[in-house]
């Protein structure tokens, strides 16, 4: 390949790289960063399109083949750019990294926006704080075959690059939308689709509901869980039993849990 070639770690176009990690800069230029190879190879298998993609040979595991990758995202009409070793750990975000960087449009959907099915399922993450949290939902949402994954009142945004990390790349590939709780609200109240909220407080076990036909199933905040407003509109308000000391989970493993009982019975 003939491309653009940097070496040095101290490049203007480097600095630029980041400052997206902030997400204040990701919101005024509409970019985000997606850094692995396998994170790159799903995005661009869903019709993503980088902006440009950097790539360090050096650190590859297998060169020979991933460089294919590269070749694809140019083909796409994406800027391919080399970076030596330093300069790629320079912009890299996450130790050990592999080699792949690209900057990629950040995700702005709205409800609005958002085309569901006749049956959907859908997956509400009201206040989510954690990257790492909203990430692994995506990822267990991708797997369960969730039709579309809202942020209602949303603490952090869809380009953080922590986000992009933890779901592996998923967020390209799940139709993910951002939107204030009672414009979520009023989306499920217009498409008639049921509500299940995640809620301690309540004797409905979360087995005891329908999943098999449109529902949305809501988890909130780690540390304070569901608004007033968003459990007062629930269809149902469900637990998941528990008999440790504990007295909560960890907000993706509520959701993962409350998922795939839906999957059981809509298979079913």
């Amino acid at each position: 390949m003939n491309d653009l070639l940097i070496t040095s770690p101290a490049n203007p176009r480097l600095k630029g790289l980041t400052g997206l990690r902030r997400r204040r800069v990701r919101e005024a230029e509409g970019r985000t960063l997606l850094e692995g190879f396998e994170e790159l190879s799903l995005a661009l298998d869903a019709g993503l399109v980088p902006t440009t993609v950097y790539y360090c040979p050096d650190l590859m595991a297998d060169p020979d083949s991933q460089l294919e990758v590269v070749g694809q995202a140019a083909e796409g009409g994406a800027e391919t750019v080399r970076l030596g070793r330093a300069a790629f750990e320079k912009v890299a975000y996450r130790e050990g990294p592999d080699g792949f960087l690209a900057v990629v449009p950040t995700v702005t959907r709205t409800t609005a926006d958002l085309a569901l099915a006749a049956d959907p399922l859908v997956l509400v993450c009201e206040g989510v704080e954690k990257p790492g949290n909203l990430g692994a939902m995506l990822r267990t949402a991708d797997a369960a075959g969730v039709d579309a994954v809202i942020a209602a009142d949303p603490v952090t945004d869809w380009g953080n690059p922590n986000v992009v990390r933890a779901s592996k790349g998923t967020v390209f590939t799940i139709p993910v939308v951002s939107d204030s709780t009672r414009a979520t609200l009023e989306r499920l109240v217009r498409d008639g689709i049921p509500l299940v909220a995640a809620t301690p407080d309540t004797d409905v076990e979360h087995t005891e509901v329908d999943y098999t036909g449109p529902v949305a199933i809501a988890v909130g905040a780690e540390k304070y869980g569901l608004s007033p407003e968003l459990l007062a509109a629930a269809t149902y308000r469900v637990r998941i039993p528990m008999v440790g000391r504990a007295n909560s989970l960890n907000v993706a493993t509520s959701a993962a849990i409350l998922l795939y009982e839906a999957v059981r019975q809509r298979h079913r």
